[in-house]
């Protein structure tokens, strides 16, 4: 390089590049470079010289995957699936980092999530899986995660920009939460006008600040109850009930429930009690057509 850089981010990101083992390791490490390179005048060659190397990769890592040679792992649709979408430098990460156990890389640069991140968010004793999408704008924008998600958080820090994302959402079945981002930059006034127009245009919407945590926990709420699922929990005899319930569409009996658990075992089932809101009394022997209310309790008993 032209120049001796000193800070110990980028010695760190430059190592990582050079001990790189794929195209993703390499423009991870190379986007971490770019951000702590120097801003002053003389390190302007040495960022020019990065981000071309960037484009390159980028380029060929897209070539790879219209190939078929992408090492990325397919991602498995859980029972309940959102898809964080909206544009370049809105917050995805920063929102799906807030929300999950994922620890995507945050950056200002334009387009820096080339992959869908995963996380997994914890409500109500369930697992809602998070998918962040790459920038709407950018060519690594996933439109098939997007159709077939459940539930879209589209995330916006300025209202103009609803319309534009929602002409990319023809195709999408899942139901839409409009997500006002960066209102810790906003003052009281300016809030209470943009919940005004939301709430004029009809929109489920909430007004979150990603960095300081306002809002997030309406958000939460406003996600899981977006998917209209039921929760049911089973237990042996004897024992207490398990942690994680079993997630299940709204009107789903007991047959359900067992083949969900393994594929025919509703035919070893001979008894079954039932403890909850689609009880008469706790332990109540029912059938298999029995059906199901939110959290209730099921125990089986085999032939």
């Amino acid at each position: 390089m032209p120049i001796n850089v000193n800070d110990p981010e980028y010695t760190k990101a430059e190592k990582d590049y050079y001990g790189a083992e794929n195209l993703e390791e390499k423009i991870t490490a190379l986007k971490k470079m770019i951000s702590h390179a120097p801003k002053h005048k003389g390190g302007e060659n040495l960022r020019a010289q990065l981000k071309t190397r960037l484009k390159k990769f980028q380029e060929q890592l897209v070539k790879a995957k219209k190939q078929g040679k992408s090492s990325r792992i397919g991602i498995k649709k859980e029972d309940m699936q959102a898809a964080i979408i909206g544009k370049t430098n809105s917050g995805k990460s920063t929102l799906l980092t807030k929300l999950t156990n994922a620890r995507p890389i945050i950056s200002n640069i334009q387009f820096s999530t080339i992959e869908p991140s995963i996380g997994m968010m914890n409500y109500y004793e369930t697992n809602i899986q998070l998918i962040e999408i790459p920038s709407i704008e950018s060519e690594y924008y996933d439109r098939g995660l997007v159709n077939t998600a459940d539930t879209l958080i589209i995330l916006v820090t300025k209202i103009e920009d609803i319309l534009e994302i929602k002409k990319n959402l023809d195709k999408a079945k899942g139901k839409q939460i409009i997500v006002i981002n960066k209102i810790d930059l906003l003052n009281e006034k300016e809030k209470r006008k943009i919940s005004a127009t939301l709430a004029s245009k009809k929109y489920n919407f909430v007004m979150i600040s990603a960095k300081t945590k306002e809002g997030i926990e309406e958000l939460k709420n406003k996600l899981f109850q977006s998917f209209n699922k039921i929760r049911v929990y089973t237990k042996e005899p004897g024992k207490e009930k398990t942690k994680n319930p079993i997630i299940l569409e709204p009107n789903s009996t007991l047959k359900d429930v067992a083949e969900k658990i393994l594929k025919g075992f509703s035919d070893k089932v001979k008894e079954t009690k039932i403890w909850g809101p689609s009880s008469k009394f706790p332990g109540q022997k029912v059938g298999l057509k029995h059906e199901l209310k939110d959290m209730d309790i099921v125990e089986f008993k085999t032939r």
